[in-house]
């Protein structure tokens, strides 16, 4: 069979260090599920540790020519792979009825898209172990304080403990890309905010929209129930909130019709 080449328009860099994808094998506790959906396998270097562990595994792959190579080396999942875009793809029922783990070396290109998708399924995905480029998975797991810290920490962490598991090197890829990547783990936190999703996404992302601001500024064109709501923070800019102050601002938003764009879902 030929050799797949990685397409830089897919954002592909191909694990080939099999020590780092069993260690992001293993990293999956299966605690609170026995299902997993591994998202673009590529040649299938992490799917065999996969295979290993005691799951049921699922496997989407939007490159066409890595599906033939995919079913030669694991006919076992031939009927579980799919040749579909993630962000597209509606899910087998398996999928919708029951949790599963989400895992995958992601596409650099669309991996903070990935993180999203997860979040907007957050009652069906107990957790997740990825590969990012290594200043996105810095992202997600940043406290406040920092120029790091933005709207995926936030929002990851609202539901999430957010964990930083290892560094990779370029040359763990094929090709090697031009970047450090990371692999960390998240798994849900037992109890959600009291607040609605799309209200906590709007806050958050108008707050990083204009960073530099105060949030008294960065605010204004959002309502809230009450005028002290914003007061204790309001010289505050969105970098020094941590995740329970913009869930606090999040409950206070009044719910007019025009203030949640179709971002903000």
């Amino acid at each position: 069979m030929a050799e797949i080449r990685a397409k830089k328009q897919l954002g592909q860099h191909f694990l080939k260090d099999l020590g780092a994808a069993q260690r992001t094998a293993l990293a999956l506790s299966l605690e609170q599920c026995n299902q997993a959906l591994e998202v673009g396998p590529g040649t299938g270097v992490l799917t065999q540790y996969l295979l290993e562990r005691p799951l049921t595994l699922y496997a989407v792959e939007l490159d066409r020519e890595s599906i033939p190579v995919l079913l030669s080396k694991f006919p076992q999942i031939s009927a579980r792979l799919f040749q579909a875009d993630l962000l597209r793809w509606q899910e087998p029922i398996e999928l919708l009825e029951a949790p599963f783990a989400l895992v995958g070396n992601f596409p650099y290109n669309i991996s903070t898209q990935i993180l999203f998708w997860m979040l907007e399924r957050r009652d069906r995905i107990p957790e997740m172990v990825g590969m990012f480029q290594r200043e996105v998975a810095v992202r997600i797991c940043s406290g406040p304080g920092n120029k790091d810290y933005g709207i995926t920490s936030v929002l990851a962490q609202a539901y999430y403990r957010c964990e930083y598991l290892f560094t990779l090197e370029p040359e763990a890829f094929d090709p090697p890309p031009r970047v450090k990547s990371a692999v960390i783990r998240l798994e849900r936190l037992p109890k959600d905010p009291p607040v609605p999703y799309r209200d906590l996404a709007l806050v958050v992302k108008t707050g990083f929209g204009q960073r530099r601001k105060t949030l008294r500024n960065a605010l204004k064109c959002l309502t809230f129930s009450s005028p002290d709501a914003l007061e204790s923070v309001a010289n505050l800019r969105a970098e020094q909130l941590g995740v329970d102050q913009f869930i606090a601002l999040a409950q206070a938003l009044r719910h007019d019709s025009d203030q949640h764009p179709r971002t903000a879902r």
